[in-house]
């Protein structure tokens, strides 16, 4: 009797573990990853805002000196003065940005510096100011689908009425 007894109080602890386990698993565990996804959406947000100002520094800078910037720090402070020291730098809102002079302009790209909680998302664009990403290791490029820059989201062609 007394063995019977025990064996219930037992599988009674075991029975409120596995279900304290389970609601920390579905309750409390996706609201612990959801602060790090904010911050994965706020630093992809702030990156595209920066890759803005990029582009319309180096509009600024074409206007100026009858070419494209070749680094970010030619827009620098040290320099022409039309980006912050931080980008120029070529790190910033967890991204490491590159500016890249080509034969008809120039292209910028942007990814991510560290492992982030989401699915690795990186930036590109060039002197047509359209702003591409890919969802993915691979960093994005010209090919790729792009994007608005206001709320980040990929443009999706109108379709073709004949």
């Amino acid at each position: 009797m007394r063995a019977a007894r025990r064996l219930m109080i037992i599988r009674l602890i075991l029975g409120v573990a596995v279900s304290l386990t389970a609601i920390f698993a579905v309750v409390i565990w996706p609201a612990l990853a959801k602060p790090s996804m904010a911050r994965d959406y706020a630093e992809e947000t702030a990156t595209l805002k920066a890759i803005q100002t990029l582009n319309t520094a180096q509009v600024q800078y074409n206007s100026q000196f009858g070419r494209y910037a070749r680094s970010l720090t030619e827009l620098g402070p040290s320099a022409a003065n039309l980006i912050p020291a931080d980008l120029s730098a070529g790190e910033t809102y967890g991204y490491k940005f590159k500016l890249t002079e080509t034969p008809t302009g120039y292209t910028i790209s942007a990814v991510p510096v560290s492992i982030r909680s989401t699915v690795p998302r990186t930036f590109y664009s060039d002197q047509s100011l359209a702003i591409r990403d890919n969802y993915g290791p691979e960093p994005a490029a010209a090919s790729d689908k792009v994007i608005t820059p206001t709320n980040g989201r990929r443009v999706v062609p109108a379709p073709v009425l004949r």
